[in-house]
């Protein structure tokens, strides 16, 4: 299924090199990777979320995102290192709202399959 970005180099690679999707809940930054599978990090920070309790709850409901929508992640062509950051207004909602919005963003990614970075 995914396996877990882990460290600051992996973060910084796709920060760097990957391209940004913007949504109302999260920003998302996706990279091709050369794995066999895709790797998820997921963020949330104080300054964008809140307090400790509210910014794992935004992490929780973005990898429960992640995992529902694993089938059409499978569809996708390739692999890809996947950052979710999550913003504020991610901590007052359920999980349906992200769940699309993430939903919405791996089918762009899909129709960006074919183009240049």
């Amino acid at each position: 299924m995914a396996k877990n970005l882990r460290g600051r180099n992996d973060f910084q690679k796709v920060y760097r090199n990957g391209r940004r999707y913007e949504g109302s809940f999260i920003s998302v930054f996706v990279l091709p990777n050369q794995e066999n599978c895709h790797r998820i990090g997921v963020t949330a920070s104080r300054k964008a979320v809140g307090n400790a309790v509210v910014r794992n709850r935004a992490k929780r409901l973005l990898r429960e995102s992640f995992r529902l929508n694993k089938s059409l992640l499978t569809e996708l062509n390739g692999s890809y290192d996947w950052v979710l950051n999550a913003k504020g207004r991610l901590a007052s909602c359920k999980l349906a709202p992200a769940y699309g919005e993430l939903t919405g963003i791996i089918e762009r990614v899909a129709t960006d399959e074919g183009l240049p970075n």
